[in-house]
């Protein structure tokens, strides 16, 4: 994309000595430009010693390093939507509202200097594991959503102190329990509170805990050590590129088999068609106790080797939803999890940039590094037609209003064709060595008649063509 094109720059009405605004309004848009890419399909991992592994890692973080810097450029007269909420820029306290949640989110990034992964000698995926980074960060999202108290994941301020972001005393249960007024925010008392001073409270706790699930060690429950050994099923092994659909499998493999989420599930489409049988007989419980939590991982393919633009409005519906934890997305060969959008471009967080690894073990452990402080956009034009939607579902209940938003924002891309279905009845699938073959009902045939396989060797992953 021209970095002069007009369509690849967003109104600047900022005032220049408005001091919220040295991150929102300075830069055009976030593509990272100088160098080739160094990914997976480039990288033979079976000869990679490691000084070229080192070499890699200090090119992500030099590479990526620099392109944090290079922040993005944000109206003031279009509202940014993020995870199904609305923010007015033009306000001041809409766009404090908007740093902090956004610095909240967790970002899930490469990491160098963990143990090595089994099979081989890498101690870091940087190059190739980017799929399994912007996974991680959507599955971090669906269990922030369904783990943390609402109101604490505000709680992670936007400057980080030493070895830790500040916690404010805006989060209204920290603040409660501390006999504090929320409203007078830290310059009543003088300072920040600090996220380890509050880490004997049991709702800040939930957020290291979830944290610490992600580590890059073997025993993590979704570290990227556990997340290859399930690939290996699928015929991937470290160093491999994984596609965003071979992801959501090993996302939906990594839930099933932790013990710390008994009440939760993950389901996966199937041929882009939600089965609600199938999604009953996941969440449901014996003698009548209410349905587990369910994560709706959904992977589709919006275009041939673009992206098809009728489809921009409906991702931009889908995003606007409460229910959507996000997208498993990216470039071509560049993954990325997008989790919101302001007009036509879409915002992200990337996994490329490089970061020693952190030992969860230690008591109070800094968590700095896990969140991102710089929005970052890139026109949807760019996106990769292949991707995994998340959405989260509390319980039955509300996975019937998912049903329903659902629904209506898919019917804006009638006029194509949907980018995915929930259809009655259930699927079977059989594997046949290693190839998922399905079975399903009518539905799924009469669907079949009206789609082709298209080459997607040079895309992220192979789907069936909307």
């Amino acid at each position: 994309m021209n970095p002069n094109d007009a369509s690849a720059h967003c109104e600047d009405n900022s005032s220049p000595d408005d001091p919220m605004d040295d991150w929102l309004f300075l830069s055009t848009d976030s593509a990272v430009r100088p160098g080739p890419e160094v990914s997976g399909e480039n990288l033979e991992t079976e000869d990679q010693g490691p000084l070229k592994t080192k070499l890699i890692s200090v090119w992500n973080s030099v590479k990526y390093g620099w392109s944090l810097k290079h922040k993005s450029k944000f109206s003031k007269s279009s509202a940014v939507i993020m995870f199904g909420q609305s923010y007015e820029l033009r306000d001041h306290d809409e766009r404090e509202n908007f740093r902090r949640s956004f610095a909240s989110v967790l970002w899930l990034t490469y990491r160098r200097g963990f143990p090595q992964l089994a099979g081989g000698s890498l101690t870091t995926d940087s190059g190739w594991g980017c799929v399994l980074r912007t996974g991680q960060m959507l599955l971090a999202q669906g269990l922030i959503r369904h783990q943390v108290p609402p109101g604490c994941t505000r709680c992670v301020g936007y400057h980080a102190v030493k070895d830790d972001l500040d916690l404010l005393a805006i989060c209204p249960a920290a603040a409660a329990e501390r006999g504090l007024d929320a409203k007078e925010g830290p310059n009543k008392f003088g300072r920040h509170l600090s996220l380890d001073s509050l880490m004997d409270r049991p709702k800040e706790a939930h957020l290291r805990r979830v944290v610490s699930w992600f580590a890059d060690c073997p025993t993590a429950p979704f570290g990227i050590h556990k997340l290859v050994e399930l690939g290996k099923s699928s015929g991937k092994k470290a160093g491999d590129w994984y596609g965003p659909s071979i992801v959501a499998h090993i996302l939906r493999k990594a839930v099933a088999a932790s013990a710390d989420l008994p009440d939760l599930v993950v389901y996966v489409a199937q041929d882009c068609t939600v089965y609600l049988e199938d999604v009953k007989r996941l969440c449901e419980r014996p003698l009548s106790q209410p349905w587990k939590a369910v994560i709706i991982l959904v992977p589709v393919r919006l275009g041939g080797q673009d992206l098809n633009p009728s489809y921009v409005t409906c991702v931009k519906k889908l995003l606007s939803l409460q229910c959507c934890i996000g997208i498993i997305g990216g470039k071509p060969k560049h993954s990325l999890f997008f989790i919101g959008f302001q007009d036509d471009h879409v915002l992200y967080l990337d996994p490329h940039y490089c970061q020693p690894a952190v030992d969860v073990t230690r008591e109070n452990f800094p968590l700095e590094s896990f969140h991102c402080k710089y929005p970052r956009k890139m026109s949807f034009c760019r996106m990769d037609p292949s991707c995994t939607i998340g959405f989260y579902a509390k319980g039955q209940k509300d996975f019937e209003a998912l049903r329903t938003d659902v629904n209506q924002a898919l019917s804006i891309s009638a006029e194509t064709y949907p980018m995915f279905i929930f259809a009655e009845g259930s699927s079977q699938e059989e594997e046949q060595g290693g190839t998922h073959v399905f079975q399903n009902n009518i539905a799924y045939i009469q669907r079949k008649t009206e789609r082709r396989r298209v080459d997607t060797c040079n895309s992220m992953d192979e789907f069936v063509l909307l």
